[in-house]
């Protein structure tokens, strides 16, 4: 006989669906339980999509990347225990990034506590250390406020943008609150504040950039709203510009003062860095002096921490990035640039880029598998001055894929090294982004992670295609083991399994690639037949400049080779 237990409208679970309705939350990822069944429901009654995947993990990935794109808060639901427990990386990842994401997690029926019952685990503890805000939300009337506050943490109103997870009991769920017990400023939409900088921190700033000979912005998570402010910036000043993975697509690569293929030799000789919503952490050597050998900081963040870490600044701004460029760019007049040092850093970078477009790829490595770097040339003979969206996934693959893919959107692994994440990132991306192709390129291992959530992209129809860089090896890894481990390569090699075969059992077009003849055919038929999968086997003995850096090495002071010698040399001065 079919009953319906979920018919009350005023019950909480119907109050937290109509919070995210009321928020503007169309799209929710995540894994139906019986704890958060009350909810679940109600998203389908009130026509908040859900896309349900295989693994909880893989939810709050696609959570990520939909806030990432989107520039709101993105939403992932679970249930209690494994259910929760499954989504401790993907929301360590998201802390890390500092991206604002909410999750919902269901918990055991309040008479049930401490006695034993199903799934029971104490998630709070285990979530708190890397989120901005973990509660339960015991008390009927009250549960709405809660969410409201875990919603107001995500979004940076306490600080630090990052990820929030709030639980609510079954039985709670159930339970009646009248609406009189629901303030109307707990169900408002709400926005991040928008920080205005000090006038006399804005002084300061323009008289520093004035004066240096040779400043550089480098741009990371908290520019990525506002490529409007920064290319007018860049546009008055004709000051370098350096991206990090956070602002990838930002600034055009063919933007004069973009010189990313200059970037060693623009860090080793820059006089003042104006640093825009990014920590000092390894990707720039934690700013220190052996690197950024005489360097100074400007600092401009919407966020505390980015202001102090390992390096100070002068001055320290801690404001909307958009708003502080605004006033910049207005305010500053001539430069005093050493434009013989500049012109010589971007005939350096344009010097590079040539020499990369114009070298001769050979198609095969050593042992007569394709080499990786025939993937990107495939996909820039198909997408030329197209615009798609760029997802990276892994460890050696993706230091070719940082360097290959020449998209405006980009998205990959992170400041975490977290893999996996590039089917869950293309799912969500293929949400935001309808009338654009998504591209994923990934190493086989990482591919490994969330194999299964092609059958999300099936059931959800996304407008994907997953490009597996097969050379049955965690590529870096082994490197590493040859080159600093006496050449004991252990543990480190997989098989060149048939993912082709995988994707098309799944429901989604397959094809392998052997012969580098066919590649582009291969492609451009998979890019045409979404979702889709080219499994292409290619060689481990291609080695990307990661590598070759050894960055698979975890040297003492720096994450590159080149960079840890250095710190040696400098502290031995």
């Amino acid at each position: 006989m079919v009953k319906d237990l979920n018919k009350d409208l005023n019950s909480c679970a119907s109050w937290i669906a109509k919070f995210l309705v009321r928020r503007k939350v169309d799209l929710v990822f995540g894994l139906q339980g019986g704890h958060i069944q009350p909810i679940w429901d109600f998203c389908y009654k009130y026509n908040i999509k859900i896309i349900d995947v295989r693994d909880e993990k893989a939810a709050i990935h696609m959570a990520q990347a939909y806030s990432f794109f989107t520039g709101k808060i993105g939403v992932a639901m679970v249930t209690a225990g494994p259910g929760v427990t499954n989504t401790v990386t993907g929301i360590a990842n998201a802390f890390l990034s500092k991206t604002p994401i909410l999750l919902i997690g269901g918990c055991t029926p309040v008479p049930q506590s401490n006695m034993g019952p199903l799934q029971d685990i104490p998630h709070v503890e285990i979530l708190k250390p890397i989120t901005n805000y973990a509660r339960t939300a015991r008390v009927p009337e009250q549960v709405i406020r809660e969410l409201d506050l875990a919603y107001s943490y995500a979004i940076g109103h306490m600080g630090s943008t990052g990820p929030s997870y709030i639980e609510v009991p079954t039985d709670i769920l159930r339970k009646n609150v009248k609406e009189k017990m629901i303030l109307k400023e707990w169900m408002d939409e709400k926005s991040k504040y928008n920080l205005h900088p000090n006038p006399n921190d804005i002084k300061t700033a323009v008289e520093n950039i004035q004066r240096a000979k040779r400043p550089v912005l480098i741009a990371g998570r908290g520019a990525r709203k506002f490529e409007k402010e920064v290319i007018a910036f860049l546009n008055k000043t004709k000051v370098l510009y350096l991206d990090t993975q956070d602002s990838r697509g930002l600034v055009p690569l063919s933007h004069n003062s973009n010189v990313y293929a200059a970037r060693s030799k623009t860090m080793a000789e820059v006089d003042l860095v104006i640093l825009l919503g990014r920590k000092l952490d390894y990707q720039l050597a934690f700013g220190s002096p052996a690197i950024f050998k005489k360097a100074k900081f400007i600092r401009i963040s919407d966020i505390a921490d980015e202001l102090l870490d390992n390096r100070r600044g002068n001055p320290e701004i801690l404001a909307s990035p958009g708003l502080v460029l605004e006033d910049i760019t207005r305010k500053i007049g001539r430069l005093k640039s050493d434009e013989k040092w500049k012109k010589n850093i971007i005939n350096l970078h344009k010097s590079k880029v040539k020499a990369i477009q114009s070298r001769k790829i050979k198609e095969l490595g050593e042992d007569k598998k394709i080499n990786p770097n025939l993937i990107f040339n495939a996909l820039h003979k198909y997408f030329k001055e197209k615009e798609y969206v760029g997802i990276a996934d892994g460890g050696d693959i993706l230091s070719f894929s940082r360097i290959g893919l020449r998209s405006k959107y980009y998205l990959d692994s992170g400041v975490f090294g977290c893999l996996g994440v590039g089917v869950p990132y293309s799912i969500a991306a293929s949400e935001v982004f309808k009338n654009k192709k998504i591209v994923c390129v990934t190493g086989d291992g990482s591919f490994g992670f969330n194999a299964m959530e092609l059958d999300t992209a099936v059931r959800n129809n996304s407008n994907i295609c997953i490009i597996i860089s097969n050379n049955a090896a965690w590529s870096i890894e082994t490197h590493d083991q040859k080159l600093n481990y006496g050449n004991r390569v252990y543990g480190t090699k997989l098989k060149h399994s048939n993912y082709a075969t995988l994707a098309k059992g799944m429901g989604a077009f397959g094809i392998r690639i052997e012969n580098p003849k066919k590649l582009y055919g291969a492609i451009k038929k998979a890019l045409e037949n979404t979702p889709s999968v080219v499994d292409v086997i290619t060689s481990s003995l291609v080695l990307s400049s990661d590598a070759k850096k050894g960055l698979g090495f975890v040297s003492k002071y720096q994450a590159l080779d080149e960079w840890n010698e250095k710190e040696i040399y400098y502290r031995k001065r």
